[in-house]
């Protein structure tokens, strides 16, 4: 089926984003930080490296579950096709919602993306102000929240995340929205790849593996934001520690809207691919 003129400006709008993504480049500095990091992290015997990765793998695949089993998530999905009938009454299932034409999702979208976006902000700021519960809690609350944004943007664009297929799929979209720019792009032809494949199964079919090297920057910038924190906790404005309240809504509202944005761009992509075929 020939795509619509806003179809197929959406889709020049995902093009001209992964052209650039795909031609950046890395400078020097980021570049030797990241060979400083593998290099440190590779002292550590590889038995301790695999365990640390899947210590990891199975904690998110575990979060992954308890999120979308939550009946926070099943009453979001209840919005989400709530939003879509205001444009087709009969809706039912979320895999219906691929009905809606590209205007209409993204609408539905964006609400979901600015919400997740202000709960990271708020986050942040609540990290920032040093108190050690709550700076201790930041790292599992921010995956939380971004794991949750990339379910529901694939359940607004009808693709249902309860399968295995799917939630292997969302954790590799959300993996590899959280790395820097440089590693990003292969993560995004490795989800291109699997797309042209075409093979669309209950059960995944690839590797199951997410973490891996590649992956320290998110946990260290974490970790740097953390110290930054610390150091500016003290320094009051008003009975608050706005500098630092600051410094933690920022960093975590950039985290989200960077995952929200590459996960949007993947599913917009899907969507219109699927559109293209039938």
């Amino acid at each position: 089926m020939p795509l619509t003129n806003r179809e197929t400006k959406a889709l020049h709008g995902i093009r001209d984003w992964e052209r650039n993504l795909l031609n950046y480049e890395a400078n020097d500095f980021q570049l030797t930080y990241e060979k400083y990091l593998e290099l440190s992290f590779s002292l550590l015997p590889n038995k301790v490296q695999r365990q640390f990765f899947s210590v990891i793998d199975s904690w998110l695949f575990h979060l992954h579950s308890l999120i979308q089993g939550s009946q926070l998530q099943m009453d979001a999905k209840e919005r989400i096709l709530a939003s879509g009938r205001i444009f087709k009454q009969d809706l039912e299932k979320i895999v219906e919602l691929k009905q809606l034409d590209i205007d209409q999702l993204q609408y539905i979208a964006q609400q979901q993306i600015a919400r997740h976006r202000l709960y990271s902000f708020a986050q942040g700021g609540l990290a920032g102000t040093g108190e050690m519960l709550l700076l201790g809690t930041d790292i599992p609350a921010m995956a939380v929240i971004n794991l949750r944004v990339v379910q529901l943007i694939a359940m607004t664009y009808g693709f249902e995340v309860n399968t295995p297929h799917e939630m292997m799929t969302s954790l590799k979209v959300f993996h590899t929205a959280t790395l820097p720019p440089r590693i990003q792009k292969e993560g995004w032809a490795s989800l291109m790849d699997e797309l042209e494949s075409n093979d669309y199964y209950y059960f995944y079919e690839g590797n199951e593996e997410i973490m891996d090297i590649t992956w320290l920057e998110q946990p260290v910038q974490q970790l740097l934001k953390a110290m930054v924190i610390a150091l500016f906790r003290k320094k009051v404005i008003q009975g608050l520690p706005l500098v630092s309240m600051a410094i933690g809504a920022g960093a975590n509202y950039q985290l989200t809207r960077k995952v929200t944005d590459f996960a949007h761009k993947y599913y917009q992509l899907r969507y219109l691919k699927e559109k293209e075929e039938f």
